[in-house]
C-alpha cells in the first residue's frame, strides 16, 4: 500500500489559544488501539466535574477531517466525556488492513471501537457530515448499540442531485485524477494549499476576519492529514454514494439534526424533509453558519446538544 507522510500537527501550533479554553487539555488524554491490524489513533476529553447530566459522547467527524475538527464543540460541553477516534485513513490512524473505505466498513469499525472501550448502549453518537452518514448507517444496522444519535450538518439527500451535483462531479473527477497521476504529482494536487483553501473559503460564512483566520488555519494543518491516496478515493465514493436519507425510517430512537442555515453542502430544505422521513426527530436550525458548525457557531451546537439530552437521558 501508498505509504504517505502523515502531517498533523498539534493544535497548539496552529490554533490560537483564544478559541479554545484553557481546562481542554486538562481534560485531554490520547490513546492508541489496534482493531483489525490497523492501529486506531482517538482521544478522551474528560469532564471538568461528573453531574446527573453527564454522558459518554463518541464523535464520528467527516471527510478528510480528524479529531481536532469537533474541538471547539467539545470545549462548549466540559459536563460530557467525549471520545473522539481519528477515522482509518485519517489523521493519525492508518487505513482498513486490506478491506476496502465504505460507509459499512467504517460501521463495523464502530462496532470494534466501541467494544474494545466497553461502550454500552447508554453511548451517545455524533457525527458531522460525512461521519453523519457513517453514524446513522451503524445505527440503523445496529439497534440498540447507541442511544440517542446526533448529526451536524446531516448529508441528508444524494449529493449527485440538486444544485450542488455539478460541484459533486466535478469533486470526483479531481479525486480520480488525483489517485491515477504519478504518486508526487498526484499528492501535490491533493495537498495544495491554494485548493484547500479555495474549498476553505467557500465554506466559511463568518465576517469575524479572527474567525476566518482560524478556519484556514485548521484547514491548512489538518486537511491533508491522510494516509494514501487509495484509502482517500475510497472514502469520498462512500462520502457521496450514500446519505442519511436512505436509513432515516429505520432509526427507531431520538435523532437529533443540527443543521445551517448556509449550507450549500447539505442543503436547508434537505434537513426539512430528513426530519419529515424520522421516526423521532428533532431538528435544530442555526443561522448564519454553513456546513461549518463546528468550527464558526460551536456554543449553539453545544447547546442544541445539551438541550437534546436533557430531554432524552441515559
Amino acid at each position: 500500500m501508498e505509504q504517505v507522510d502523515n502531517h498533523s500537527p498539534k493544535p497548539e501550533q496552529t490554533s490560537p489559544k483564544e478559541f479554545f479554553s484553557k481546562s481542554l487539555a486538562n481534560r485531554t488524554r490520547a490513546s492508541d488501539i489496534d482493531l483489525d491490524g490497523s492501529n486506531v489513533a482517538y482521544w478522551c476529553y474528560e469532564p471538568v466535574t461528573t453531574t446527573p447530566a453527564t454522558r459518554t459522547i463518541l464523535v464520528i467527524h467527516g471527510f478528510r477531517g480528524d479529531h481536532h475538527g469537533l474541538l471547539r464543540v467539545v470545549d462548549h460541553l466540559p459536563e460530557m466525556r467525549v471520545i473522539m477516534p481519528d477515522l482509518p485513513g485519517f489523521g493519525s490512524s492508518e487505513p482498513f488492513a486490506g478491506d476496502p473505505h465504505t460507509v459499512e466498513r467504517f460501521g463495523k469499525f464502530i462496532t470494534g471501537f466501541m467494544a474494545a472501550l466497553e461502550l454500552g448502549p447508554d453511548t451517545v453518537l455524533l457525527g458531522h457530515s460525512f461521519g453523519s452518514i457513517i453514524a446513522s448507517h451503524f445505527a440503523a444496522a445496529n439497534p440498540g448499540a447507541i442511544r440517542p444519535l446526533i448529526l451536524v450538518n446531516p448529508i441528508a439527500a444524494p449529493a449527485l442531485e440538486g444544485p450542488k451535483g455539478i460541484m459533486t462531479k466535478l469533486a470526483i473527477f479531481y479525486y480520480q485524477a488525483s489517485a491515477t497521476l504519478p504518486r508526487r504529482l498526484g499528492l501535490a494536487l491533493l495537498r495544495s494549499r491554494l485548493i484547500v483553501r479555495i474549498m476553505s473559503a467557500a465554506m466559511a460564512k463568518t465576517r469575524d476576519k479572527e474567525l476566518r483566520a482560524f478556519v484556514h488555519g485548521q484547514h491548512d494543518a489538518y486537511f491533508s492529514a491522510f494516509a494514501d491516496r487509495a484509502s482517500l478515493l475510497e472514502s469520498f465514493r462512500a462520502s457521496v454514494s450514500s446519505h442519511v436519507g436512505e436509513v432515516a425510517g429505520q432509526l427507531d430512537l431520538p435523532v437529533l439534526l443540527v443543521a445551517g442555515e448556509k449550507d450549500e453542502i447539505a442543503l436547508l430544505r434537505d434537513q426539512h424533509k430528513l426530519m419529515e422521513l424520522l421516526p423521532d426527530g428533532a431538528l435544530e436550525v442555526i443561522p448564519g453558519v454553513g456546513h461549518l458548525i463546528h468550527y464558526e457557531t460551536p456554543a449553539p451546537a453545544a447547546a442544541a446538544i445539551r438541550r437534546f439530552l436533557e430531554e432524552h437521558p441515559a
